[in-house]
């Protein structure tokens, strides 16, 4: 209540009464060790209900993890360890940025699946229990977690792979923001999770109508639910946990009001009184409260020290694992990996760059056993499947068509791209694999706010997004993108990937690999593209530059610059021709990523892109908004400002002005508006 009330704003009436759980989680539950929050071994908290901050910073507090009073009575302000929401790595002991609602349940199921897919990554054969690699996933859910659509398609998936390492307890106090939640929402949540095949129990606090029931928190018996979820191993357990929101704050309680806004100096003062606690002393905790809730920093280190233990065992009768398992904690990649790479022959047939792609992680299964991922449901089309390798799925589930077992390799969301996201976060925040998860690009949609959290973050997920442009043809406007490229990099944080060839596909999946501070984004063609000779072209290599002069003017010195990326740079290596040979010096820059080339410095950068030359052209079959920096003022875009047709890939290529004609024509109109050329500047 005091650091809201010192803030002004935030939201004090969930943690309020969420706070004997969260204490009960921290202190007699959990295996963490407050002394070292990196501890690989340590059971991961999400709270999902980030606005509820407060339920995670007073127990980071309490437990030790080196937060003060004055961070709490910093809540919400300037420098703070104490924002608005948790974000990770900002405050220790913060596992994940929580804040848009139900994100954290995705988070909390992909670590549950990465922990599983380490176990059976170093240690599958230790019985249940028995291995360094065995921890619990705990989450806090509120009503907002679990009405967000995306709480269905994680907590579907989750009963499907039959997560016995994960518990869910959903705070169900029938407030949100806009009071009462019977306006909006009326479904039986436990037989919902029920339905999935979760574990799923009741605790009630509650007695009768909270207007004027009882109210006991009982913490045996949510202690009692906790404990039988342990013991739960093959099922992720849920825990209705129905209580009072605000309580016991005699007049704003089980309102609204106390969702999301300071009670005021009365009401808090009334609550404190209830309390026994002295109405005027704000942030006051007596000594023994401290060093009681302390002992857990010497039970932690206990626990972690046992823990040390097991595991040094291990390592010295696995000493290969053991290396494996350092280099994959670190994030480095093995010594001589990037040779499995495969490399493409000119080809004018070529290979889409989805299925280069694919060759590049069948490729990689081998040196890389840390890379896994999938699909969401769009295996056979974005090429994510790992040839040969056994999918990850309890073995019941498995099928004919994908064979597997719960230690597989191979991820299959479902028609699921928003929690397909989440769960790849959670996969990177726990530690220990490297993750990838594909759908067609337009679907991006559907993934933005877990991509968005996923840059915040700063975590190394690979995106696989196919059907990159209008080139995927006869599924018409819905499927085709158009503004996504652009609308992706204006993320700040995540690097939007194009290859325009097999070359620079495998360049661009290195680049994505060896980059552990940020997100990658690959848009991969549906259609083939022309393998480009590289004998007689610039290396791909280029690729790790975002940017490169793929096939350089005559003399050196280009009169006009074509940039393009994907499928259109074969149009500007035509047009360079033609252009060639009316006398123009002409320049073709391959950018397959914005982002890379925006990180070289400015001598590169003037290398490539002269800011003499002001006659540009950029080509990309999607709008042109994001290159606007590159054309100036007297550039000259090829785009679609609008959305495609139903047709062949080839036909509307032609149509909407994708052709080496409309470069040419272009790029007149760019020399003219630099007074280079005269007269006619268009005509296709």
């Amino acid at each position: 209540m005091d650091a809201v009330e010192k803030a002004g704003n935030g939201h004090p009436g969930t943690a309020m009464s969420l706070a004997p759980a969260a204490y009960l989680l921290f202190h007699r539950v959990m295996r963490h060790d407050p002394s070292d929050p990196a501890w690989p071994g340590r059971d991961r908290f999400v709270l999902s209900c980030g606005h509820s901050s407060l339920t995670l910073y007073i127990q980071l507090y309490l437990s030790g993890y080196g937060l003060s009073l004055d961070d709490l009575a910093s809540l919400r302000q300037w420098g703070s360890l104490t924002p608005g929401h948790p974000e990770h790595g900002h405050t220790p002991g913060v596992e994940t940025t929580t804040g848009p609602l139900g994100q954290g349940i995705g988070n909390a199921v992909g670590m549950a699946m990465a922990a599983r897919r380490e176990r059976g990554l170093f240690d599958p054969t230790a019985e249940p229990g028995g291995s360094p690699f065995d921890h619990h996933i705990w989450a806090i859910a509120s009503d907002g977690d679990i009405e967000e659509g995306i709480s269905h398609e994680a907590s579907a998936l989750a009963g499907v792979q039959q997560l016995g390492n994960l518990t869910l307890i959903w705070d169900d106090n029938e407030i949100s923001i806009e009071d009462d939640t019977r306006i909006a929402k009326s479904e039986d949540v436990a037989a919902r999770y029920a339905a999935y095949g979760w574990h799923v129990q009741t605790v009630d606090w509650r007695r009768g109508d909270p207007a004027d029931g009882e109210y006991h928190e009982d913490v045996e018996a949510l202690y009692a639910a906790l404990q039988a979820t342990k013991a739960e191993t093959d099922r992720p357990s849920f825990i209705a946990l129905r209580t009072i929101i605000g309580w016991p704050a005699p007049n704003k309680q089980n309102t609204g009001k106390i969702h999301g806004s300071a009670l005021g100096a009365d009401e808090v003062a009334a609550t404190k009184e209830l309390l026994g606690f002295d109405p005027q002393a704000a942030f006051a905790v007596d000594e023994q409260v401290i060093a009681h809730a302390r002992e857990v920093v010497t039970r932690g280190r206990a626990a972690h020290a046992q823990w040390q233990g097991g595991f040094d065992s291990w390592a010295t009768a696995n000493p290969d694992a053991r290396a494996l398992y350092d280099r994959v904690a670190a994030r480095t990649l093995p010594d001589g990996w990037a040779g499995a790479l495969p490399e493409f022959g000119a080809d004018a047939k070529g290979l889409a760059t989805r299925a280069a792609s694919g060759k590049v992680l069948d490729a990689l299964a081998g040196v890389l056993p840390e890379l896994w991922g999938g699909s969401a449901d769009l295996a056979e089309s974005n090429n994510t499947t790992m040839k040969g390798e056994p999918s990850f799925i309890p073995a019941e589930h498995a099928t004919k068509a994908f064979p597997g077992h719960e230690y597989g390799r191979t991820l299959h969301f479902g028609i699921r791209e928003h929690a397909m996201g989440a769960i790849l976060n959670g996969i990177a925040l726990h530690g220990g694999t490297r993750p990838y998860g594909g759908t067609f690009l337009v679907f991006s949609d559907y993934m933005r706010p877990s991509v968005r959290l996923a840059a915040l973050m700063k975590l190394p997920v690979t995106f696989v997004w196919t059907h990159d442009s209008i080139g995927l043809g006869e599924d018409g406007p819905t499927h085709q993108p158009v503004e996504h490229l652009t609308a992706l990099r204006a993320i700040p944080g995540l690097d939007v990937v194009r290859p325009a060839d097999a070359n620079e596909t495998a360049w661009a999946w290195r680049g994505a690999l060896e980059h552990t501070d940020r997100p990658t984004a690959l848009a991969l063609s549906r259609q083939a593209l022309p393998t480009i000779d590289r004998e007689r072209y610039a290396s791909a290599e280029g690729v790790l530059k975002g940017g490169y002069v793929l096939s350089e003017a005559t003399g050196g010195q280009p009169q006009v610059i074509l940039i393009a990326t994907g499928s259109e740079v074969q149009y500007c290596l035509t047009a360079q021709e033609r252009l060639e040979a009316d006398g123009t010096p002409t320049r073709v820059v391959s950018m397959p990523c914005q982002e890379w080339f925006a990180a070289q410095d400015a001598a590169y950068q003037q290398q490539v892109l002269p800011h003499g030359v002001k006659a540009r052209v950029t080509v990309e079959a999607g709008i042109a908004m994001s290159w606007q920096r590159f054309l100036g003022d007297c550039g000259e875009a090829v785009s679609i400002e609008h959305y495609g047709a139903s047709a062949p890939a080839g036909v509307l290529f032609e149509q909407f002005g994708f052709t080496a004609d409309n470069v040419v024509a272009k790029a007149h109109a760019a020399l003219a508006k630099v007074g280079e050329i005269t007269g006619t500047t268009t005509g296709n």
